[in-house]
């Protein structure tokens, strides 16, 4: 526990000193940390599809999978998405509030193209295969809100301690309360002051997120003599992310001098693309067994970045009421950990399977990197402090998919199980999340129709800004995804 205290302070602390609109340590474990995704039959079974193969889903994971391809075939999955969050923030005096947000989306679209050699061909390559298409790899929609009675801090009481820490102002943020008249400079003791230093306000945070990382796969493959699988793809995963806020502060017990309350709204819109290329080998020894393994490279990322914050005051004396508007734009680089998988898949004849997918990746070696000039500002930005933070915030995880399928033909019924290890170091928050996954398909000569049900948990604490000031925001999120694949065969 002391080591944990410890930790996050010297990773606050970084974040206290850093001038920029955001931590960016969290953004690169937003974008780093991918989920399963793509046709229905893989997510049924929690994602572990990698050692089975034939399924557009592989090829974001083992490549290899598209070598047991021996038929053409065109596919597409939409799904609905919902997801809930619920908070409790100073348990004592707020039983908690819980939010919900729906998405319609499209968690894959895929061509596959299986061409057998000519018949007087003696070659030991069975069939070669060719795909493009698309994986959905990570979905950020979500609502959360956070609301509470503080009796310890304000968002004010961490400008002021910057603020006199540094001796100056900074764009983004000390130096918006300081022009809405939430922070003044007293020259007798040459210190910053605020009104509420040590809280009894009543705080609230509205967080609305949507966007998705979509993977763009091209992928090649083959079939040695039904034995031995591979594949590569050529990964293009293009990254949309949105999120808006607003936070408020209200002395709701009419107990603070002049001040009455304060609203910061901030919009952040991130897009960008980046590359990365997946090996992948699959062994048959037997009918009954099949196992492999996958690398992926890191993901490397160009990002774009839109942000604003609008701050507004409000006084007793409304002549000192004011609100100050800060935006600025700019373009960073992302490299994400490299990831390794293992898969193993036991058939039963042809009346079902059993399947398994580990995954390895270290969160801890995400990196961000391109020197960019600040609004308003003659210095550069060099990432230095938030690269220190992923170092000594974020661990390796060990993730485990298992799945099963039972084939009653035409029907299929299929059911998986996933976790996914925290990210976090020496456990200064949760972030183990657990798959629930359900599924049934129809498969005839020519088509299939697959309809999978995925039920997600997790739990985090969120903080409202430094922790060193104040209590976390217990938030458990929980979601669902009904998707539907619709493929055709030839």
């Amino acid at each position: 526990m002391k080591k944990a205290v410890i930790l996050i302070s010297l990773v606050f602390s970084l974040g206290f000193a850093t001038k920029t609109n955001a931590q960016y340590d969290v953004d690169a474990l937003r974008f780093s940390y991918l989920t399963f995704g793509g046709t229905a039959r893989s997510m049924a079974v929690g994602g572990a599809f990698g050692a089975p193969g034939a399924d557009f889903s592989a090829l974001s994971t083992n490549p290899a999978g598209i070598g047991l391809y021996k038929s053409s075939e065109i596919m597409f999955t939409p799904s609905l998405y919902i997801s809930t969050v619920e908070s409790n923030f100073y348990e004592e005096a707020n039983p908690g509030i819980s939010d919900i947000k729906y998405a319609f989306n499209f968690t894959n679209l895929g061509l596959v193209m299986a061409f057998e050699p000519k018949p007087n061909n003696e070659s030991s390559w069975k069939n070669l295969q060719f795909a493009f298409g698309f994986n959905k790899i990570r979905d950020f929609h979500q609502r959360t809100e956070i609301e509470g009675f503080n009796p310890q801090s304000s968002l004010m009481t961490v400008y002021r301690d910057k603020a006199n820490a540094l001796g100056d102002l900074s764009y983004y943020d000390t130096e918006l309360a300081f022009n809405t008249n939430l922070l003044w400079y007293d020259s007798l003791d040459n210190q910053f002051h605020v009104d509420a230093p040590y809280g009894g306000v009543n705080q609230r945070k509205s967080i609305e997120e949507w966007g998705a990382i979509n993977e763009a796969t091209l992928s090649f493959g083959g079939n040695y003599n039904d034995k031995i699988y591979a594949g590569v793809t050529i990964g293009i995963p293009i990254l949309n992310y949105h999120m808006d806020s607003r936070y408020t502060e209200i002395d709701t017990k009419d107990s603070i001098n002049m001040f009455k309350s304060l609203t910061l709204d901030e919009e952040l819109h991130t897009t960008g693309a980046g590359v990365n290329f997946k090996l992948g080998l699959l062994f048959r020894p037997a009918e009954w067994i099949r196992f492999g393994g996958a690398l992926h490279t890191p993901t490397f990322y160009t990002l774009h970045e839109e942000y604003s914050r609008h701050m507004a005051s409000r006084f007793e004396n409304s002549a000192y009421n004011a609100q100050e508007p800060a935006a600025g734009e700019f373009d960073y680089e992302l490299t994400t950990p490299l990831r390794a998988f293992g898969d193993v898949a036991f058939f039963i004849g042809k009346r079902g399977m059993i399947t398994a997918q580990y995954e390895y990746v270290d969160y801890a070696n995400a990196r961000l990197s391109e020197e960019t000039g600040l609004p308003s500002e003659s210095q550069y930005y060099d990432f230095k402090d938030d690269n220190e933070a992923i170092t000594a915030k974020y661990t390796s995880t060990h993730n485990i998919k298992v799945g099963g399928e039972l084939n009653l033909a035409p029907l299929q019924l299929r059911a998986g199980y996933a976790l996914y290890s925290s990210p976090y170091a020496n456990n200064i928050n949760d972030g183990e999340r657990t798959y629930y996954t359900f599924g049934i398909g129809f498969k005839e000569k020519n088509y299939y129709i697959d309809v999978a049900y995925i039920i997600e948990n997790y739990q985090e604490d969120y903080y409202l800004y430094d922790p060193r000031y104040i209590n976390p925001s217990k938030n458990e999120y929980n979601s669902n995804r009904l998707a539907l694949t619709f493929g055709v065969k030839w």
